[in-house]
């Protein structure tokens, strides 16, 4: 099980929510077969419905990977 704060903590060169977008996709792409949200992610360019969009992302990536 991948959590959020473990895939933010892992990578600081990460700046943005389109960043972790692609970080958290990147994460399905792996073979991880769950994401956790114990936290929300504090980026200037978070959207409201943050966990929407990074739930579709890794479920892009789980059927990408």
């Amino acid at each position: 099980m991948a959590q959020l704060s473990d895939l933010i903590i892992s990578h600081p060169e990460v700046t943005s929510f389109k960043e972790l977008e692609t970080l958290v996709q990147h994460a399905g792409e792996s073979g991880e077969m769950f994401l956790q949200f114990d936290l929300k992610p504090d980026y200037k360019d978070t959207p409201r419905k943050w966990e929407w969009i990074l739930e579709a992302a890794f479920t892009r990536g789980t059927f990408n990977g």
